[in-house]
Formats: structure tokens, sequence, C-alpha cells
């Protein structure tokens, strides 16, 4: 009897893992398809106002999960202001808009942390904190997102900090960095919480030529690792025609897709 049931068992069991297998067989394609179609960026009909001022109207703008989009114009053509729209600091009083899920006119203030964990920033001026260390700088990032284990932290900034090329930089102060090097710690500060999207406002713009290239490899490079979208501001058209993209123009108050 007992012989009986244990054999039944294993039949049971070999059958439930072959219609398991079967089933993941099935829903792996179509996860793949979800992944490859998803939108991290979906604004429609959108008004996007500095204050009470109209910055950028008719805004129709998608970016989808593997997407490199440059993000041109003239200084003070609104580039700033959708950036600031996409990470919640303005709001979107007119249209319809998502970003990672999370509805822009639905949008609270207490809901602003988590969207901003799934967006990484890179800014032109780095903003590092200047009284503590690279490390410090990225533990201080983690642990204000809400990270508790101390070990799995240091693990992480340790992680990014390598993917950048700059971990033996860990225990340095940012003001003893090159602007180069400032600006990979920042990038690796962007992609601590493996974020969907990263948006970066003239990352390029205090930099030399050489080291503009460099860090556009890099942006290339780490996006592509870790699968992020990227949505990058910049008037810099030398890094935009020697590392093709998709280009979208800010243009007397509206966007428009370049070739």
């Amino acid at each position: 009897m007992r012989r009986r049931l244990k054999v039944l068992n294993e039949n049971l069991l070999r059958l439930f893992l072959v219609q398991t297998a079967h089933l993941l067989r099935i829903l792996r394609p179509l996860q793949c398809k979800k992944l490859l179609v998803s939108k991290v960026i979906d604004i429609k009909n959108g008004k996007v106002f500095q204050q009470k001022a109209l910055v950028l109207e008719d805004v129709h703008f998608e970016l989808n999960a593997t997407d490199f989009v440059y993000l041109i114009g003239r200084t003070g053509s609104g580039k700033s202001s959708l950036l600031k729209t996409i990470y919640g600091e303005i709001p979107l009083v007119e249209g319809e808009g998502t970003i990672a899920g999370f509805d822009l006119k639905k949008l609270r203030k207490k809901d602003v942390p988590m969207l901003r964990r799934k967006i990484g920033i890179v800014f032109q001026d780095f903003q590092l904190l200047m009284d503590r260390t690279v490390l410090e700088n990225l533990l201080f990032v983690l642990g204000a997102t809400g990270w508790k284990d101390r070990s799995l932290m240091e693990k992480r900034a340790t992680d990014v900090l390598q993917l950048v090329g700059v971990e033996s930089k860990s225990n340095s102060m940012p003001h003893t960095l090159s602007g180069g090097e400032q600006q990979r710690v920042s990038i690796a500060r962007a992609l601590l919480n493996k974020p969907e999207l990263i948006l970066a406002d003239e990352p390029t713009g205090n930099l030399d030529p050489e080291t503009s290239e460099e860090i556009m490899r890099l942006f290339i490079a780490v996006t592509k690792e870790e699968k992020t979208a990227v949505l990058m501001a910049t008037h810099d058209m030398r890094m935009v025609e020697k590392f093709p993209g998709k280009v979208v123009k800010v243009e007397a108050g509206r966007l428009i897709d370049s070739v």
C-alpha cells in the first residue's frame, strides 16, 4: 500500500512539473513581448507649466523600456521643464501621463519618492555631497530610498561603482575627483535602485570633448547592461552625431520627432 502511494505521489509530482514546464514555455514569449512593448513614459495631450506660464503644449511623448532618446533644443526651450514633469517636481496640470506605472494626474506628494525609486537622474553639475566620501554618497541615497540592510547597501553601492569604473574611488572625497570621475559617480548613483528610466539633464555640459565621449560610451554600455531606458536632454550636437539615437526636438513650445 505504501509503495503504491509512493508511486502515485511521484507520478503526480512528475505530472505537475511537466505541466508547469509546458505553461512556462507558453508564458515566456508573452512575457518577453510584454516587456519589449512596455512604455516607461506615455504622455498624451500634455501641457507643461512653470508656475502659471505655459512652457510646452500638445505634448505627445512615448518612451519604451529599451529606448535611448535625445531631447534637444535651445537653452530655455523647455527641456528641463519636461524632465521635471516626468520626475514629479512639476505637476501635469492638463493632459494624461504615466511614468513607470505612476499616473501623473493622480500623483500625490507622498508618491513622489516611490516614483523616483524607479527613475535615476543625472545632472550637469553632478550634485554630489561634498562632505562625505563617494561610498557614503551612495549609501545616503540607498538609506533615503528605503534600504535597511547595511551589508546589502554596501554591496549594491560597490557593484554600481564597479560597473561605471570608479570602484577604486569609493573612499575618496568628491572634490578630489576629476569632472569625468564625478559624473561616473553620478551615473552610479542613478543606477542604485535598478531604475526603469534614467533622465540625464545635460550630463556632458561641464566636461571636455574627450571626457564627454567617455561618458556617452559609459551611458550606452551601462544602460544596455542594466536594460534601462534613457532620456537625455542635451544641446551638444557633436555627441548626438557621434552616438546616433532617436531625437526629439523642443521647438516653439512643442515636441517634434526628428529623423
